[in-house]
């Protein structure tokens, strides 16, 4: 009788066991491709800047930002939960409801409002610390966006308000962006008739300029 007579068929309980095994084994191989497939959720929470104020729809900086991400492969949604007129301390008040518990990653930009109204910038940084209470009790990673004081606000004004970002982020460590609007701040090609804010142009040069402290910020999200 030849060899290959002799040798036993495999039996059925075997048989299972291996298709079992490599079952779980491919489950395993592409778990963390599964995970990574899940579109991220990136909260902007800001003010006009981000609300997009005069500008035409699909343009705002969320718009813009996420178009930009998408385009470097990121698999992300980015919320516009910028209100035009907020402080700080009116991004506080709604961020219970503006910033989902889904959330991956956040983006905080307020404090211009602050700035324009003349408002004590310690006031600005203890709200802005509570922003990031919030923010640390959801495990949620953030980017700091940081804001200048006008120049007739005076020199003191403008070294304390300037400080509130650097010292916010060291303390709380997270990212820190320091001006949202460099690149674009007092340049009248980049800004809209009111030189406050950005217009479409101006906002694209924000955008490039932000994408990889953002990206670094989608890095931490994605872990």
């Amino acid at each position: 009788m030849s060899e290959h007579l002799k040798t036993k068929p495999p039996s059925y309980g075997h048989l299972r066991l291996f298709v079992q095994a490599m079952t779980f084994a491919a489950v395993l191989a592409t778990a963390p491709n599964a995970a990574a497939a899940r579109t991220l959720r990136l909260v902007a929470l800001g003010d006009s800047l981000t609300a997009g104020y005069g500008l035409p729809p699909g343009k705002a900086f969320p718009d813009r930002l996420e178009a930009a991400l998408r385009a470097k492969g990121w698999d992300v949604k980015v919320i516009n939960a910028g209100v035009s007129g907020d402080t700080a301390a009116d991004g506080l008040a709604r961020y219970d409801w503006a910033v989902p518990q889904d959330a991956d990653a956040l983006i905080v930009e307020l404090g211009g409002n602050d700035m324009l109204r003349g408002m004590k910038p310690e006031a600005t940084k203890t709200t802005l610390a509570a922003i990031l209470d919030k923010a640390r009790a959801a495990h949620l990673p953030v980017l700091l966006a940081g804001m200048r004081a006008a120049p007739n606000l005076g020199g003191e004004y403008a070294g304390e308000f300037f400080a509130i970002y650097p010292a916010l982020a060291k303390s709380y460590a997270v990212s820190l962006y320091p001006f949202f609007l460099d690149g674009v701040a007092g340049d009248l090609k980049l800004d809209q008739a009111d030189g406050l804010h950005p217009n479409a142009q101006g906002v694209e040069i924000i955008v490039q300029k932000i994408l990889p402290s953002v990206e670094a910020l989608m890095s931490q999200a994605n872990r």
